[in-house]
């Protein structure tokens, strides 16, 4: 067994996301001997958010307004060659918590200014990659251990709005969750007949049927009740039952709704198509979502309210925490200093896991475990502009979390994730294990 693996050789480049904008891409080579002929590499490719807490860990870009509008990551791409490569070389590839140890360390700031979450976060993963490589196990096994083998139930967004799309839909993301399902091969079924469903719906109402960045349907609606709505409508025409087979997950993203100066809510789509001025204030908007779940099968709730309103998340945990899942992540952006305030205070019940929010593999872990420990639920996530990189499927499975949001059944980077998931399964056999989430009260069934 190989007890030292030495990095050899640290490399990245700027490649482009799923929105056409600039990302890193690094490459690590791990092992002895001649590189190329012993060694091992692993590559990985960073992800990049629209709708960005601003308490995330800083994304270096270049500024330079006449290469990719300002967009470039040349920076950090230089920064990835030089300083945290100098810092990791000769290293131990077999132990990820000192190499994104060496790798803060080099950065030297609170949220990676220095450096570039995008470029520590390249070579954290690159690291983990190659180093599995090199042990000839899974990925998966290699993050989570011999125990590894619970499949995440997934979060398709299938109708966006917000950020993420050009219509009317204020909320940015409405997502069915397979939780009836039996097996991930019939979760991804499952939601890929019902996207599909949707899709005729939409053009039998003379809708449209674009999609957005990450890769739900974008009409022009009213309000929330009409998405829901048609999601209902094509649930029931996939021949599945809402409540039982699918559930409803929804990423208010209520920071990018949220007016400082007015100490409201404000939505502009909802306010167009009515005629008249849409404002809610914290008590309103935990009295619309309470009005919503009595409405649809509703089993979670993401960035209900903004990221700064601590007393604001109390109320609605304290009102509607017993009753759904509620996710923080412009709240928490997957920061364990900010999570355990979150978890002292009493606020939201589950934790969104972005890589890419705090920069290396470690810190993300640190946070699901800490998140597991307070009883607080994980859910993996993608961000909207995404890459053909598959990680997370298999972060999923290693944290055991049990909930992966990751996009629509549709565009290239998306089923990346879902192909890989399907890879994962098969591999597992009989030891994948899918479980529902939310299993219902009064039945004797624990979450597991």
């Amino acid at each position: 067994m190989l007890r030292y693996l030495p990095v050899r050789r640290v490399h990245a480049r700027q490649v482009l996301d799923s929105r056409g904008n600039p990302t890193v891409e690094v490459e690590v080579t791990v092992g002895e001997g001649v590189i190329g002929i012993n060694g091992y590499t692993g590559r990985a490719m960073v992800p990049s958010g629209a709708s960005t807490g601003k308490f995330e860990a800083v994304e270096l870009r270049d500024g330079e307004k006449g290469n990719y509008g300002g967009l470039s990551v040349h920076r950090a791409v230089e920064n990835v060659n030089t300083r945290l490569a100098e810092a990791i070389l000769g290293e131990n590839a077999l132990n990820q918590r000192f190499i994104d140890h060496k790798i803060i360390e080099t950065d030297g700031t609170d949220n990676k200014n220095s450096v570039g979450a995008n470029a520590a976060l390249g070579v954290s993963m690159a690291v983990a990659r190659a180093a599995a490589a090199a042990l000839r196990i899974p990925l998966y096994q290699y993050m989570g251990g011999c125990h590894t083998g619970r499949m995440p139930v997934p979060m398709m967004n299938i109708l966006n709005g917000g950020r993420h799309a050009d219509n009317t839909v204020d909320m940015q993301e409405f997502m069915i969750m397979p939780a009836g399902a039996s097996n991930m091969e019939e979760a991804i079924r499952m939601c890929g007949e019902i996207y599909q469903c949707l899709k005729i719906i939409l053009k039998q109402k003379k809708l449209s049927t674009a999609v957005g960045d990450e890769g739900g349907f974008a009409p022009d609606l009213e309000d929330s009740e009409k998405v829901l709505e048609l999601i209902m409508e094509a649930v029931k025409k996939a021949g599945y039952e809402p409540g039982k087979d699918i559930y409803i997950a929804i990423d208010a993203a209520a920071s990018e709704l949220y007016d400082k100066d007015r100490n409201a809510y404000v939505f502009p789509g909802e306010s167009l198509m009515k005629g008249k001025e849409i404002l809610r204030d914290s008590e309103q908007m935990i009295e619309y979502y309470e009005r919503l779940l009595d409405q649809f099968p509703i089993v979670s709730i993401e960035d209900g309210l903004e990221e700064d309103d601590w007393e604001g998340w109390k109320k609605l945990t304290k009102y509607l925490g017993a009753r759904v899942q509620l996710v923080g992540d412009d709240l928490f952006v997957t920061n364990v200093r900010r999570l355990s305030c979150g978890i002292a205070l009493g606020t939201a019940n589950a934790v969104l896991i972005k890589v890419n929010q705090i920069g290396t593999l470690s810190e993300a872990l640190d946070a699901v475990e800490m998140a597991q420990r307070a009883g607080y639920r994980a859910v993996i996530s993608h961000r909207s502009g995404e890459t053909e990189d598959d990680f997370l499927a298999d972060l999923a499975v290693a944290t055991g979390a049990g909930q992966i949001k990751t996009g629509a059944p549709c565009r290239s980077e998306r089923n990346a994730k879902y192909n890989e998931l399907l890879r994962i399964e098969e591999r597992l056999g009989e030891e994948a294990k899918y479980r529902n989430p939310f299993p219902q009260k009064g039945t004797g069934v624990r979450e597991w």
